[in-house]
């Protein structure tokens, strides 16, 4: 038996990096491997790391799947019933948004960094284009950056066409296993790229009609990068409901709602109308701000997200 990390899903096959040897296998999962109990679309992800049993020089059977220390889930449908986990054991998340082209969309970050929250990934927050912003977009970035550092985040301005910043992002993802997310178009591959050029990853263009990010990503895959590092590419996300977030715990992840609530009058108090809600004097003192605010009772109204479709 070897041990490995799945670098990819593509239907019913994976492809596992062995973790001796560094070859790369492309497995199927046993009829026996009892998966787990939850309803999802790929019970083994990419970041997954697996016991597998060889069959030839490139080929082999998945046995079992290691305990994960965490991961990303999302339901992408009011409909479904089912979910589909994004990534497995890591170490850091980064959200690419941009300002424009596509347009950032907060409450679709704020479900996003809700899920890391609750599945215990740290996250961060990185600004792609920076080269291509006008002072109006400029302002909104500025206003963007103030709200979720005030969070507890670090955003990071970058460009993947500048190279503005590609350093300290080349240093961020150093000797980590880290999962590049967001909207289709806002420039996942093009910053991996920046970061190791030797990977050459294919790249997309924004569609001048929609001015939406076209797909140029259609599996997630691990990319180890050339000075120490793993990088998880993934597609364009456009629905991310919440998974097992109950409403009334949903404050635990938004930090800076969670750093005032311990201050509420009522213990039971769901930050919306009560009376002597220290979160509501926060909000009203400007500590808390009104988008992540106005984020919060969304998910609230939407029975703490689970169901509901972000389509942009």
């Amino acid at each position: 038996m070897c041990t490995g990390i799945v670098y990819k899903h593509t239907g019913s096959h994976y492809i596992v990096k062995d973790k001796t040897s560094g070859n790369l296998f492309l497995c199927t999962v046993s009829g026996k491997l009892r998966l787990h109990d939850m309803q999802t679309t790929n019970p083994i992800a990419a970041g997954d790391r697996v016991t597998f049993e060889p069959l030839s020089y490139n080929a082999g059977v998945i046995r079992n799947i290691e305990a994960r220390k965490n991961y990303i889930i999302r339901r992408s449908s009011n409909l479904s019933k089912q979910a589909h986990i994004i990534a497995a054991n890591v170490d850091r998340a980064f959200l690419i948004i941009t300002i424009e082209l596509p347009r950032v969309i907060l409450e679709f970050a704020d479900r996003f960094l809700v899920t890391c929250e609750a599945y215990k990934v740290p996250a961060s927050i990185v600004v792609n284009k920076t080269d291509c912003y006008a002072a109006e977009a400029l302002q909104k970035m500025a206003h963007i950056e103030k709200i979720y550092a005030g969070a507890g985040y670090t955003v990071l301005p970058v460009s993947a066409y500048s190279g503005h910043n590609i350093a300290a992002l080349r240093t961020a993802t150093r000797g980590a296993l880290c999962l590049f997310a967001g909207q289709s178009g806002v420039g996942k591959s093009s910053l991996i790229n920046a970061i190791d050029p030797s990977l050459n990853l294919r790249t997309g263009s924004i569609s001048n009609y929609h001015q939406k990010g076209m797909h140029t990503t259609t599996f997630y895959e691990v990319f180890d990068i050339a000075d120490g590092g793993h990088i998880i590419d993934s597609p364009g996300i456009k629905g991310f409901g919440l998974v097992d977030v109950d409403k009334n715990e949903l404050y635990h992840f938004f930090p800076e709602l969670f750093r005032y609530a311990a201050h509420c009058k009522f213990t039971m108090c769901t930050h919306t109308h009560e009376p002597g809600c220290a979160v509501k004097a926060a909000l009203g003192h400007h500590l808390i701000s009104p988008e992540r605010y106005d984020s919060y009772l969304k998910m609230r109204d939407d029975d703490g997200g689970k169901y509901r479709i972000m389509d942009y």
